[in-house]
């Protein structure tokens, strides 16, 4: 060989990185959650998490229809489910409708009787002028003559814990209303309630929304200043955008973003114990809601809901809850929970956050002892170190032939 065609140092680095960014920079493939040990969430903290679930509410047009608002308190709460969709086991797994009244509870410093009912809980056609979807779940809540007519829907199991969950969805309508999600575990005590908070106030400035991990005030009615952080919407979003609202709770902190990005930080009285999933749109007339003028509304409307999770549930604990299903699969438990016969990490692991289909996730790898994520960020990070020695070992080779 000639001396004069022999690569450059320069140029045998450069061939050696290109042939090696096409191999890097492949996607993760899309797969199902039957080959999914886990999921590894890419927050603040890497997180693992042994369940997943989806809710997608933008293709269900054959259930859509906006009810008529129910004037009467006791027809109001004994109201029927909006449409069949409520009915289906793909909701009635999962969901469970409230009916409840502040009424019979103590009603603090709310000046209005507030009910929750089925009917204000339902799907709706999406007429925005470029519509995203056909569809999405609309969560209601309207002052009447006599009360609040308000929608909460809660998860069947108590059993979460540590999360991640999102929901593509807005919030619309008028002042004096108090749109959420969240997690909730109840206690006799104030002091012992275990909740975080994601809540948008209508009153308020519509790019404010108030992250909390409850209780943020004492039985004396303190303010708990370290329990809440009110944080603006990046990129000049409001509430009124369809915009992915995320909370990830796990066992030191919780923490919110809005499309990706970190909103709020929370690790002060972080819940530690098994919850509930819950979301609302409500008003009593008290001091944090306001007081909604007569025939106002606000509306929570959600495209789709995407949660991966851990469960202290099982199905003894399902069965003495009256759930006769011995075939449900509620998955492990903890932290980093395990597939029976499996050892305690996940050999084949999956992601959320870098899939190319909502809902539907994609492999990272799918051995414990490889875990170089498939991805352009871990790909590279992975190739980097072997182009460097073989672009040492090239330029060493050119250096010999002087």
């Amino acid at each position: 060989m000639a001396m004069d065609r022999l690569p450059s140092p320069l140029a045998s680095l450069v061939l050696l990185i290109s042939a090696a960014i096409p191999l890097a920079a492949a996607s993760p493939s899309l797969t199902d959650d039957s080959r999914c040990g886990c999921f590894l969430t890419n927050g603040t903290e890497d997180s693992f998490f042994s369940k997943h679930s989806f809710f997608d509410f933008r293709n269900l047009a054959q259930y859509a229809g906006v009810p008529a608002v129910i004037p009467n308190s006791a027809d109001s709460a004994s109201a029927s489910s909006t449409s069949d969709y409520f009915k289906s086991t793909a909701w009635t797994d999962w969901w469970m409708v409230g009916s409840w009244n502040n009424s019979l509870n103590n009603r603090g410093d709310s000046t209005v009787l507030m009910i929750n009912s089925p009917n204000n809980i339902y799907i709706e056609a999406n007429n925005d002028k470029v519509p995203a979807s056909q569809t999405f779940l609309t969560l209601r809540t309207q002052r009447l003559e006599e009360f609040q007519t308000a929608a909460e829907i809660e998860s069947v199991s108590p059993g979460f814990q540590f999360l991640s969950m999102r929901m593509l969805a807005r919030t619309i309508g008028a002042k004096g209303a108090i749109t959420a999600m969240f997690t909730y575990r109840g206690a006799d005590k104030l002091a012992d309630v275990q909740e975080a908070d994601l809540e948008v106030l209508t009153r308020d400035p519509r790019n404010l929304v108030h992250y909390t991990n409850q209780p943020s005030y004492t039985v004396g009615g303190d303010t708990i200043e370290k329990a809440t952080e009110n944080a603006t919407m990046p990129d000049g979003l409001d509430w009124t955008n369809w915009a992915v609202h995320r909370f990830d709770w796990t066992p030191t902190m919780s923490t919110w973003f809005v499309n990706g990005k970190v909103v709020a930080n929370i690790s002060f009285q972080t819940p530690r114990d098994s919850s509930k999933v819950i979301f609302n749109a409500w008003s009593d007339g008290g001091q944090w809601s306001g007081n909604m003028s007569t025939f106002d509304a606000a509306y929570l409307q959600i495209q789709w809901f995407d949660i991966v999770y851990n469960s202290t549930e099982t199905k003894s604990s399902r069965k003495r809850n009256n759930d006769v299903d011995e075939q449900a699969d509620f998955g492990p438990h903890g932290v980093l929970a395990k597939r029976a016969g499996e050892a305690s990490t996940c050999k084949t692991v999956c992601s959320i956050d870098e899939t190319s289909k909502q809902g539907q996730p994609v492999m990272l790898w799918n051995n414990a002892a490889a875990r170089s994520r498939v991805s352009l960020s871990g790909g590279l990070a992975a190739w980097i170190p072997s182009v460097v020695v073989l672009a040492t070992f090239a330029l060493s080779t050119r250096l010999l032939w002087y």
